[in-house]
């Protein structure tokens, strides 16, 4: 049997940031057991909207970029850059979203399809998540400059021509749409969250690593199609 585990992200949450490493434990400790699909949700759609109106009072971009090194400091593993929300303040997370929805469309091209992939921690869709939340995060990069993400494109070996052709064609843009339909479908109320059991199971923000293994191992349980999780 393999569990699924749907991953909802926006590439600019610090909490998405510092919690990678407990999905790629996840996918390290479970192996072929699991399936991991990445979507994103849009929590900084409008960045400069929602620290505008939540951070006016708090101190705006410097406040809100203080948080998130108090947030960081909370994760010893966690490398972040003194300016962050400081010297590149990205006006949307959706164009980050964008370019990683065409590297996937191009992964999968590659690989003749979804059943040709390989695991989660080797691919391309994968790497190109972490090298655009690292750009920001531990680099203080505007991701959303599409020039920062030509040269995200370059580091990862990818022609960035093939990118621009997937988004041009609205291919990607399709692709993004249909991540915005699942999280509408299923309630996705923030970033990050990680639904299994067909959205049955769900666990969102903060969550520690035995929580999330522990519900993986409840669905690996060999259960029978119609017996609800106790999780």
């Amino acid at each position: 049997m393999t569990a699924r585990v749907s991953y909802y992200s926006d590439v600019l949450c610090i909490w998405a940031y510092a919690g990678q490493r407990r999905l790629d434990q996840l996918a390290e400790t479970f192996g072929a057991q699991i399936a991991v699909d990445l979507h994103f949700c849009s929590v900084f759609g409008d960045a400069w909207g929602k620290v505008g109106e939540h951070w006016a009072s708090k101190g705006g971009f410097e406040g809100f970029g203080r948080h998130v090194q108090e947030v960081a400091g909370r994760f010893p593993h966690v490398e972040i850059h003194d300016r962050v929300w400081l010297d590149a303040r990205p006006r949307t997370s959706m164009s980050a979203h964008l370019f990683i929805k065409a590297v996937e469309i191009i992964e999968e091209e590659g690989a003749g399809g979804t059943a040709g992939l390989p695991p989660y921690p080797e691919r391309l869709s994968t790497h190109a998540a972490w090298a655009v939340r690292r750009a920001f995060f531990a680099e203080a990069r505007d991701i959303s400059d599409w020039a920062v993400l030509r040269e995200i494109a370059g580091g990862l070996g990818l022609d960035h021509d093939r990118v621009e052709a997937r988004i041009g064609s609205s291919e990607a843009v399709a692709r993004l749409a249909a991540d915005w339909n699942l999280t509408q479908k299923h309630a996705i109320e923030g970033s990050p969250t990680l639904l299994m059991n067909e959205g049955r199971q769900r666990l969102f923000g903060n969550v520690g690593y035995r929580l999330i293994e522990a519900n993986v191992q409840e669905l690996l349980r060999g259960r029978t199609p119609d017996e609800a999780s106790w999780c």
